[in-house]
């Protein structure tokens, strides 16, 4: 009897360490990828846990499922989970893509290359079921209407247009009808937003009957406006030579081109010697009159005293001046009319 009241006493000290030594999980730490089922934080020994993956991740390995145990730790596994991957994306015709990689909420972004707009979403994400958020957009072309045209005014294109539509890069040029002028850019061209650049202006334009220049005459003496582009020409008198255009014309801005002027021509300032006129070589009492006109050439010659010989040195009429170079030197009378072959311009020349 003693045996078994010994041992009711002891049985309930033993059930109860039992009980107690065995201990619960807490809530497993896994991959964030990792879904568990239920949300509770502690778990009793041999409670079993199914493991999966959250939407959009795929799993790679096993086993799918946990086990507590009565230590207290769950038991190993090597269930991983992967991103799933989407289709490699297509540009879209005319257009480029932007994209780091396919898998799960991976991005891209689509743009259009110059003179197209993008017609659909320019960005599409990678979806938990392995497709894209939204379909492939298109880049479609830019187009314009016809351009404005200014009244008296006119444009040239650059290619042919058919229709009433153009296309993106097309350009033109405006013109006006005489006697109007253009005032604004002439070149118009189809921009990206679809709309042509700013139309220029056509407006009269005239210029009055301009002055007569000096020594000089013009083409009309029409006491009159003259039209935008009109001309007027001049000419000099005697031996006068027109310097600049002999044309002027009617400008944009009402006022005329520059106005030529006339030059007078030169008498050459030496009375005895030799000169070198338009490849001839003459004496100057032979040369009569004795005139150049502006912008001619004249050489003389001069001694090289050193060497004994002679030399040319040209000087050229400027507007009714000629300056004789500083090495000649006038020969006597007595030497140009009795020893002339001793003049530079005779001797050997240096």
């Amino acid at each position: 009897m003693e045996r078994w009241l010994t041992l009711l006493l002891l049985f309930p000290v033993v059930f109860f360490s039992t009980v107690t030594s065995a201990k619960g999980c807490r809530r497993p730490q896994l991959n964030a990828n990792i879904n568990v089922a239920v949300d509770q934080m502690f778990f009793d020994p041999g409670v079993e846990l199914a493991l999966s993956c959250k939407d959009g991740y795929t799993p790679i390995s096993g086993p799918r499922k946990i086990v507590c145990t009565t230590s207290g730790a769950w038991t190993a596994t090597k269930f991983l989970c992967k991103p799933k991957l989407c289709p490699y994306p297509d540009a879209p015709s005319n257009g480029d893509l932007y994209y780091e990689d396919t898998v799960y909420q991976s991005t891209i972004n689509y743009t259009c290359q110059e003179g197209y707009i993008l017609s659909g979403s320019s960005t599409s994400v990678c979806q938990a079921n392995g497709t894209w958020s939204t379909p492939v957009p298109e880049c479609i072309a830019v187009t314009c209407g016809l351009p404005p045209i200014p009244e008296f005014g006119m444009i040239v294109y650059n290619t042919r247009v058919r229709g009433n539509t153009t296309d993106y890069g097309i350009t033109g040029t405006y013109k006006c009808l005489p006697p109007y002028a253009l005032f604004g850019d002439a070149t118009a061209e189809c921009m990206t937003s679809g709309t042509w650049t700013k139309t220029p202006e056509c407006r009269r334009v005239t210029c009055s009957l301009p002055e007569n220049i000096d020594r000089g005459y013009m083409s009309t003496n029409d006491q009159r406006d003259f039209d935008y582009l009109e001309t007027i020409k001049y000419g000099c008198t005697g031996d006068y030579v027109v310097e600049g255009s002999l044309e002027i014309v009617c400008q944009q801005d009402g006022t005329w081109s520059e106005k030529p002027s006339c030059k007078a021509p030169c008498k050459i300032g030496i009375d005895r010697g030799r000169i070198l006129y338009k490849g001839k070589k003459m004496w100057i009492g032979d040369f009569n009159p004795n005139k150049v006109l502006h912008k001619d050439i004249v050489s003389v010659w001069c001694m090289n005293n050193a060497r004994k010989c002679g030399y040319s040195v040209s000087t050229q009429c400027i507007d009714g001046r000629l300056v004789i170079p500083e090495c000649y030197e006038e020969p006597s009378g007595v030497n140009y009319n009795l020893y002339a072959g001793s003049l530079p311009s005779e001797i050997q020349q240096c």
